[in-house]
């Protein structure tokens, strides 16, 4: 059977697989890797991992009541359908569970997810439940939860007493699995319950000679080893009845039942001899199983009927005077559980696994006294007590840790007012400093100006510092009067005819027209870098413009944004200051109920186990007498004989 440990993984895998993409073949053990977009839910996964459930409830209830699962809403509530599962809580995990499969479902994870829940259901004891899961399931399951699916149903009919259709449906097994050895054997059972004893026989000596491969299936093999040999006794057949006792394991867990009617066998044909083999092996065991006690019993008896009086009376002292002090260890511990520390020792035991349905208590104090509770731990009742009594205790404990933080929460809201109102002054002087109104008619301003430029081609407007200077020293030197004045010489000439003398005014190249070719030169390369950046300036200029809009633009959201925060602030503060307020004396309550709850799971386990260990003594009691009675009838006896010799 599969590991109750496994059911929540697998619905969850299960269930989730309901959400993946139709088109992808999801595996009974993979699923597509998902991607969390919210980070809540990805928080809430993270203590689900590492099986912490109860904080993975507290945060997945805090963040679906808050709307915080803006794209996981569906898996949240799948997951939380898990968790609860996981404290037991059954019928909502089952409402939300139901909820899906009344959706638009693959039939596949359907059926699959019904199983789980048949399963679920039938190991709490709600078996009509289990049994109408099971019939919504529409067709055969993959691999081994088929077999399984029809074992659960077989096991549901003979818990309900319908052996006949629970023999019909396990007589029809087929595969050679080990499914197929536990069908034999509650056919078996079935057989049994309704007064087929030699069909059943031949059923279990099948089980009872099978080579096992692992340990579940030794220990069927003993079960039906010890059941046939015990149905041989009762039927008086006591030679039959060996073979299959001789074949228990003597270090398993029927050993003591089987080693106990290997001696009533022998005894039952009159070998008591032979009988003292096993009850002697059995006497040196724990005496609080009952097969040992009675061994104490058997062993005097067959003794007496052996002629050996005295050790039989020997015997029979030796065991009312353990019974007599097992029944004071008994007492003790019934004193021990009455006190309660025992449970709290229970408590102490695991600190880090506080909590959760699959919680399981491995190991016992070390205590002479706990002893007596290992057949009481082997019940399912007591280990489902044991369990919500350490849940209630861990939700005991985490509200004291929560009360404890109402002191930091009142700490850190006193903090926050005080930074507000030591922030509030600088911040509103800020935003007076701020006229966003006059930038934002610069910002108008020098995007008309900017057209104007684009419209007349003013190259000059968008040019560097250096460029402007550049351009303003040269119209500078264009405006100096030196570079307009013109050189004339003047020369003399005679005539050789006349002999008259004569002067003429003649114009000749100097170094203000030089100057100005290479001004005019300069300037001309100047004016083409300008107009050739001119473009590109313009879209730069532009660029930054319109950045500065969107951040005016944000500026002003940030502005409205702070206006209302700090007109919301206050109020907001009021309510935090409520709710933390508040929180106390709903933390008490909230205690209140789980610590009376808490008591009453105390008092649930105090009844049972001191039932269990009253029947214990009461058992004692009874043997206590049947020895004293045959020791009583001994010593009749050996005074019978004596007075005859005499």
């Amino acid at each position: 059977m599969a590991p109750v440990r496994a059911i929540l993984p697998a619905i969850c895998l299960t269930l989730l697989a309901a959400s993946a993409p139709p088109q992808l073949a999801v595996a009974d053990e993979y699923l597509p890797p998902t991607v969390i977009q919210d980070p809540q839910y990805g928080e809430v996964l993270f203590y689900f991992y590492q099986e912490d459930y109860f904080p993975a409830i507290v945060r997945l209830l805090a963040a679906q009541k808050q709307a915080q699962f803006n794209h996981h809403g569906g898996e949240a509530e799948l997951l939380l359908g898990g968790l609860y599962l996981s404290y037991g809580n059954h019928l909502r995990a089952a409402e939300i569970f139901e909820q899906l499969l009344a959706g638009n479902v693959r039939p596949e994870v359907r059926d699959r997810t019904w199983f789980f829940l048949a399963k679920i259901w039938q190991q709490r004891g709600y078996l009509e439940e289990s049994a109408s899961a099971l019939a919504n399931i529409r067709s055969s399951l993959p691999g081994s939860m088929e077999a399984e699916r029809r074992m659960l149903a077989a096991q549901l009919m003979i818990d309900g007493g319908d052996y006949a259709s629970a023999i019909g449906q396990l007589g029809n097994w087929a595969d050679s699995t080990e499914w197929a050895s536990y069908a034999r054997f509650n056919l078996a059972v079935a057989l049994v319950r309704s007064g087929q004893v030699n069909s059943a026989a031949a059923m279990l000596d099948e089980i009872g000679r099978m080579d096992p491969f692992n340990e579940e299936l030794r220990s069927l093999k003993d079960r039906a080893n010890l059941a046939l040999g015990y149905a041989y006794l009762q039927d008086g057949q006591p030679l039959a009845a060996k073979l299959p006792l001789q074949r228990v394991r003597l270090n398993g867990p029927f050993s003591n039942k089987a080693l106990l009617g290997v001696g009533w066998a022998d005894a039952e044909v009159q070998d008591f001899r032979r009988a003292l083999v096993p009850w002697m092996e059995l006497k040196d065991r724990d005496l609080l199983d009952s097969a040992v006690q009675e061994s104490m019993l058997a062993i005097p008896y067959a003794m007496a009927k052996l002629d050996s009086i005295s050790q039989a009376a020997d015997h029979y002292l030796n065991a009312v005077e353990a019974f007599y002090e097992e029944s004071r260890r008994i007492d003790r511990m019934i004193d021990l559980i009455e006190s309660g520390d025992l449970f709290e020792q229970f408590l102490a035991q695991d600190p880090a696994q506080t909590s959760g349905w699959f919680w399981r208590l491995d190991d016992l104090p070390r205590s002479p006294e706990t002893r007596y509770l290992y057949h009481l731990l082997a019940s399912h009742e007591f280990q489902e007590g044991l369990k919500n009594y350490r849940d209630l205790d861990y939700l005991t404990r985490n509200l004291d840790r929560w009360q404890s933080s109402v002191g930091v929460y009142r700490n850190m809201l006193d903090t926050r007012q005080l930074a507000y109102d030591e922030r509030l002054p600088r911040v509103e002087a800020s935003l007076e400093a701020a006229d966003l109104d006059a930038l934002v008619e610069r910002k108008l301003e020098l995007d008309a100006r900017l057209n104007i430029i684009e419209e007349n081609a003013d190259f000059l407007a968008l040019a560097t510092k250096r460029e402007f200077e550049q351009w303003g020293e040269i119209t500078a030197l264009e405006r100096n009067p030196a570079l307009g004045a013109e050189m004339v010489e003047t020369v003399r000439s005679v005539s050789r005819r006349t002999g008259v003398v004569s002067e003429q005014q003649v114009r000749r190249p100097g170094e203000a027209d030089e100057a100005r070719h290479k001004l005019r030169l300069l300037k001309g390369v100047l004016q083409w870098d300008l107009e050739k950046e001119f473009q590109a300036r313009l879209w730069s200029v532009r660029r930054d413009l319109r950045q500065a809009g969107e951040a005016l633009v944000e500026a002003q959201r940030a502005r409205r944004q702070i206006d209302e925060s700090m007109r919301d602030e206050p109020a907001q503060f009021a309510s935090l200051d409520a709710r933390v307020s508040g929180l106390s004396p709903q933390i008490d309550t909230i205690k209140a109920r789980v610590d009376a709850a808490r008591e009453r799971q105390l008092g649930f386990l105090r009844r049972i186990a001191v039932a269990d260990l009253e029947a214990q003594k009461r058992r004692l009691d009874t043997y206590t007498v049947q020895a004293r009675f045959a020791l009583a009838a001994i010593y009749d006896m050996s005074a019978t004989v004596g007075a005859s010799t005499q």
